[in-house]
């Protein structure tokens, strides 16, 4: 009978982790027996694991050396008559699934071991001495190990403790499972067990798949079959479909709209996805002058939303009855699903980016959505997701769950440029002032841009990003002109000035208060310049910090610098006129941990060219 998984996946380590897979070149029952027992113990709940005899491994590479060796037809017969006898020295009896697959023309014998429902099991630790001595033994990274101290305790209360997805359904019988969902599986992972659907009975491909469980006389499936191959996984499970509830205008407005996505687990994530899609997903392109790439960007990276949804669909308790829940405002979308993380991740753990946990809650159901490439091994989702939201340019997504470890929610920000807003809202034709995100609106612009000052100023884009971030801010500050209009009937040129100016004077507050100095730096600014400074966008931007930020668009030495402003090269005058704009980082050195250099040259920061295309937009 044909596997259930594509050989070429598990000689190559793509959907299962190479710590699972053990390569054996020959028939060494010893240490073959222990890997048996520890894949069958499954002490980390991972799903067992398998073992292909007559393949050499690639040590640096953790896959197979091609072609293989192979195995001759003798060798086979041996094998599969020694094992029998084997099979019975496990406490309790355990029989692997053994397959013989051709592969580059040759035989290979592949053993299934599926994690075992009667767990612990011991075999003895050299199988084919005289004198036996029995030992548990697990799986540490890539080895079969001993089972000893506090770990052999541990594996011990893990007896009869099966996960629930690979728990039997006494409530559903064969006919429950729909064979065309299963055909459809193996179709698309390339398992030529796909080709005997139809030709062998049911039942038969089922106990290939290790899907049942029970005696002969009363199969019943395991509760992974219904979660994946029945066409209403919830009648089973209640309340086992995703929810999505989204606020376009904000929870605050009556506006929402309600989504529900059903179906086997592996249909749930992908409409989902395609929901998110093609109704939230948008993409902004801004043209930068002189330059044929473009800036994208999206709200939220389509692989950062295709890690969340398909873990919160795996790690869920399917237990509990309550939906996995997406919830999509303005700002944020959150995902929202019962059963926390593993007691062994520490919060700490996914700020860094390192939360692997110690056993998983549905190994047979990660073991399905990986081999569809739904899901990936090694506890990589999580760094997966920070890395495609750090590649957009978005935020770092936020983990939070309770104590006792009953839910978990995935919160993802969206980009920046998305985020900035119009600074007030309207209400009766007063305009009210909501302050909410000016603190921060410079940062946000920043994040916008995506670029460090000093990566910034090394390429040479500078300029076009400040001048095509500050294109965006112009364009809503036309929209408040716009609703104004409609709210009041008519805006004034004096009031339309009033309002540019408070504009102004919220965006300087911004630039005066970021995070890159602390507020006792700030303070110990000369304060009539510090506030030539910060009133300088609202106000007349003295001509000197207009002129110096200017002149460093090119790095200027300071003798030179000093020459061209017509200032004599005193001390005085550098902490009078430049200090102050090296101090809130609108100029800065080129080679800052070397104050004193005679190479020392000063340039104007990303911070200070958004400073003069603001004022650009102003003055038009």
């Amino acid at each position: 009978m044909a596997l259930h998984i594509n050989i070429e996946d598990i000689l190559s380590a793509k959907t299962i982790e190479s710590d699972r897979i053990e390569f054996k070149e020959g028939w060494n029952p010893d240490s073959i027996y222990r890997s048996i027992c520890a894949f069958a113990n499954d002490f980390a709940n991972t799903g067992g694991g398998y073992i292909l005899i007559g393949v050499a491994e690639d040590l640096a590479k953790k896959t197979a050396t091609r072609p293989v060796r192979g195995l001759t037809t003798n060798e086979i017969g041996a094998i599969q008559k020694e094992m029998i006898g084997y099979n019975n020295l496990i406490r309790p009896y355990y029989a692997p699934k053994l397959f013989i697959e051709d592969v580059d023309g040759r035989q290979i014998v592949v053993l299934w071991v599926v994690a075992g429902s009667e767990r612990p099991y011991e075999v003895p630790e050299t199988i084919t001495a005289k004198h036996k001595t029995w030992k548990y033994f697990i799986r540490k990274y890539a080895s079969s190990i001993e089972a000893k101290g506090t770990e052999k305790e541990e594996l011990i209360t893990l007896s009869n403790n099966v996960p629930f997805d690979d728990r039997a359904n006494n409530q559903a019988t064969i006919a429950h499972a729909s064979m065309v969902l299963v055909k459809d599986h193996l179709r698309k992972i390339g398992s030529k067990l796909a080709n005997d659907v139809g030709k062998l009975t049911n039942t038969e491909i089922l106990q290939q798949m290790a899907l049942l469980s029970g005696p002969e006389e009363h199969l019943s499936l395991r509760n992974v079959a219904l979660m994946l191959f029945s066409d209403k996984p919830s009648i089973f499970f209640p309340y086992t479909w995703v929810e999505i509830v989204h606020f376009p205008k904000g929870t605050s407005d009556k506006e929402f709209t309600e989504k529900i996505i059903d179906g086997p687990i592996q249909q749930q994530i992908t409409d989902t996805l395609n929901w998110l899609k093609n109704n939230i997903l948008q993409e902004k392109i801004t043209k930068i002058a002189g330059q044929a790439e473009a800036v994208r960007v999206w709200n939220y990276p389509y692989s950062a939303l295709e890690e969340a949804v398909s873990n919160c669909l795996f790690h869920r308790n399917y237990q509990e009855r309550e939906p996995v829940s997406i919830r999509i405002e303005p700002d944020v979308i959150l995902l929202y699903n019962l059963g926390g993380p593993d007691r062994s991740i520490k919060r700490e753990d996914f700020a860094t980016g390192k939360a692997i946990p110690k056993r998983y809650r549905n190994r047979r159901l990660g073991d399905f959505l990986k081999e569809l490439r739904l899901t990936e091994g090694h506890a990589t989702g999580l760094p997966a997701l920070k890395k495609a939201m750090k590649l957009n340019g978005s935020p770092d997504p936020v983990f939070d769950f309770d104590e006792e470890r009953t839910w978990f929610q995935v919160m993802l920000p969206v980009h920046p440029a998305f985020k900035i807003r119009l600074p007030f809202s309207i209400d009766l034709g007063k305009v009210e002032w909501n302050l909410e995100g000016i603190d921060n609106l410079l940062d946000q612009i920043l994040e916008f841009a995506n670029i460090d000052d000093t990566e910034g100023i090394a390429g040479g884009k500078v300029d076009d990003q400040a001048s095509a971030i500050a294109d965006i801010i112009a364009k809503d500050a036309h929209n408040v002109d716009i609703q104004l209009n409609k709210v009041s009937g008519r805006v004034d040129s004096t009031i339309a000035d009033d309002i540019a100016d408070d504009i102004a004077d919220d965006i300087a507050d911004a630039i005066k208060n970021t995070d890159y100095q602390s507020p006792e730096t700030i303070n110990t600014i000369d304060s009539d310049i510090v506030n030539d400074i910060a009133g300088g966008i609202a106000g007349g931007m003295t001509d000197r910090v207009v002129e110096i930020l200017n002149l460093c668009r090119i790095p200027q030495y300071r003798d030179e610098l000093f020459k061209k402003l017509q200032l004599a090269k005193h001390p005085t005058n550098y902490k009078l006129y430049v200090k102050p704009l090296v101090d809130i980082n609108w100029i800065t050195m080129t080679i800052p941990n070397k104050p004193t250099s005679p190479k020392q040259q000063y340039i104007t920061t990303l911070k200070g060219r958004l400073v003069l295309e603001l004022l650009k937009h102003k003055k038009r």
